[in-house]
């Protein structure tokens, strides 16, 4: 007989609507919404889910409740609502408690302007809410520079005003104030103001222009130039401040631009308001997946609590790839010119974020950063653990001579210098390559057998897939074929290739695993550089005081010691060649410099 929960599962609707799933405390542990919510629920118990969050939400599932509606719209709405209200564990989690600043246009008289970060509901005009307090600063001093406004909390109703019960304040006197609590200022005259600054505020700064410039010609046609400075003056600031926000062409009007990128466990979601061309609007978070939700997901998510939480009233929306956010907003996927460049630059904003995120979590929380690299190599490799302990080997040679190679070892995704080794080769005549790497990392993991040392997660070796090969020799003769991930990275195209699989690999030119390779790379190239250049160069000083007749190895390691190159044993005298190693062979050693 099947349970109540496989009972309510066979018996869904074949409808839209909003599921909500019960653990045995009976709290909602996930809510989400389905275009037919029998196929969505039903998903949940026949697949082999790959991520562990989602077996271990499905295990929990005791109850399901669900909620029908007209459209996927209406789901959407009722899905974000739910989330809101109960924050189940395994949703994504959208809302935070930060309180944003408006820019409010008081509902009064002669109406001030100011900031706030409560929004009452009195009649009065609110304007935001802005991420950035710096932007609201901006903006209401720009406000103040452009017109004369009042700062004071008097109710100046026209019977209070008539009545003479207020006098003018310091304000009017510096110019800052026109005075219309002694009436001194006409209210249409105010509110045209008033008009003007809620123009700035939507972020259509045209008409404003246009009026300061006409005044301005005006003013300048009359002979009075020292005010047409000052219209000038304001004109200008003016211009500098839409100049900031100008991004676009100013076609692009009363529009809401998303984008999103992500990680195994991250998504970093921008939104723009542009009005006129301009940006007056920009916010970008994270968003913390709780079980296999897709960047559509994500975003669609985003773009209605977003719109939502700034009262957008935009009917047009431009995001980088499809999203169903119901049929009375009409959806952009620009393709080229300044509609796309506006969506490049949400989505560069995003990246931007992301990585000031990465870099805050190094500092505060760095075993989550580890971690976050680990899986993600793990995923990009394909590989059955994280990568925790790398090593890179790399050979180095110039003809044949002194061929040496090296091995660098990374932890966590880091370089552990105390675990680097060089190695001469000892087996191989002249520039074999191949021969070199089977017999380096023959003698590499010989050795740390021997010793009853960690073996490797991973080992990279520098070259495409001949010393792949050679290196997977050496493997099989100790055994460890299969126990350990092996790769070859080829430097021409960054290909990165497997034991047995003729097509390589291409990572991402700017993912952080290809990254990670480099450096080991580079890094192993350079450690066995060092090693050949300063064994070439010993080499080349032996055989330099080899050449001088009757001295033999003592001697030039005690002439070395003293001296410390050719050179100086050259330019030394006979007194100091006599201290090192004796008169007899201090004299043949000056004569074979100085014969001429």
């Amino acid at each position: 007989m099947p349970t109540s929960l496989e009972l309510h599962i066979k018996t869904l609707p074949n409808s839209p609507g909003v599921y909500q799933y019960f653990d045995k405390d009976d709290t909602i542990i996930y809510v989400g919404k389905a275009k037919n919510l029998k196929k969505r629920v039903t998903s949940y118990f026949t697949k082999n889910h790959e991520n562990g969050k989602t077996r271990v939400l499905v295990k929990k599932i005791v109850r399901i409740e669900h909620i029908v509606v007209d459209t996927e719209t209406d789901a959407l709405l009722l899905e974000n609502n739910l989330i809101k209200k109960y924050q189940p564990r395994y949703n994504v989690l959208l809302k935070d408690d930060k309180s944003y600043p408006w820019i409010c246009i008081k509902n009064e008289r002669f109406p001030r302007i100011f900031s706030t970060r409560r929004v009452i509901k009195d009649g009065s005009e609110y304007f935001g809410p802005y991420t950035n307090v710096r932007t609201v600063s901006a903006l209401l001093d720009l406000i103040k520079e452009l017109y004369t406004l009042r700062t004071c909390n008097y109710d100046l109703h026209e019977t209070k005003v008539n009545s003479d019960k207020y006098k003018v304040c310091l304000e009017y006197h510096i110019g800052n104030c026109k005075g219309p609590c002694e009436g001194l200022q006409s209210e249409e005259n105010y509110l045209e103001d008033v008009k003007a600054i809620r123009n700035i505020v939507k972020g259509n700064f045209k008409e404003s222009i246009e009026q300061f410039h006409t005044l301005m010609l005006e003013l300048a046609a009359d002979m009075k130039f020292e005010e047409a400075q000052k219209i000038k003056e304001k004109l200008e600031a003016l211009q500098n401040y839409q100049a900031k926000s100008t991004i676009v062409n100013p076609s692009i009007n009363n529009v809401d631009v998303f984008s999103i990128i992500s990680d195994e466990t991250h998504g970093y979601a921008n939104f723009f308001k542009v009005m006129n061309g301009a940006i007056v609007q920009s916010y970008t978070t994270e968003i913390k997946k709780k079980l296999e939700e897709s960047d559509k997901d994500l975003l669609e998510l985003f773009i209605i609590e977003t719109r939502n939480r700034f009262n957008s009233l935009s009917r047009e929306i431009y995001v980088p790839f499809k999203v169903d956010v119901g049929a009375d907003i009409k959806v952009t996927v620009p393709k080229l010119g300044d509609k796309k460049r506006i969506v490049e630059l949400s989505e560069r904003n995003a990246k931007y974020y992301r990585q000031e995120q990465f870099k805050q979590i190094k500092i505060i929380d760095p075993d989550r950063h580890v971690k976050r690299i680990m899986a993600q190599m793990q995923k990009d490799l394909r590989l059955r653990v994280e990568p925790r302990h790398i090593e890179c080997f790399d050979n180095s040679n110039i003809q044949g001579t002194n061929p040496v190679a090296a091995c660098v070892v990374f932890k966590d995704g880091k370089p552990s210098k105390k675990d680097y080794r060089h190695f001469n080769i000892k087996t191989v005549e002249g520039p074999d390559d191949f021969a070199s790497m089977e017999e380096v990392v023959y003698r590499r993991y010989k050795r740390l057998l021997e010793e009853e040392k960690p073996l490797p997660q991973l080992i990279v070796i520098d070259g495409g897939k001949g010393q792949l090969s050679s290196a997977l020799k050496s493997l099989d003769a100790l055994d460890l074929r299969g126990k350990i991930a092996i790769i070859g990275i080829a430097k021409r195209l960054e290909e990165i290739y497997y034991p047995g699989d003729s097509v390589p690999l291409y990572l991402d030119k700017k993912s952080e695993t290809l990254k990670i390779i480099q450096y080991l790379r580079n890094e192993a190239h350079r450690f066995g550089i060092t090693f050949h250049r300063n064994k070439r160069s010993k080499s080349a000083i032996h055989s330099e005081l080899e050449q001088i007749p009757d001295v033999g190895k003592q001697t030039i390691t005690n002439l070395l010691r003293k001296f410390k190159s050719a050179k100086r044993v050259k330019s030394a005298s006979l007194e100091e060649l006599k201290e090192a190693v004796g008169l007899a062979r201090a004299q043949k050693i000056y004569e074979y410099y100085h014969k001429q």
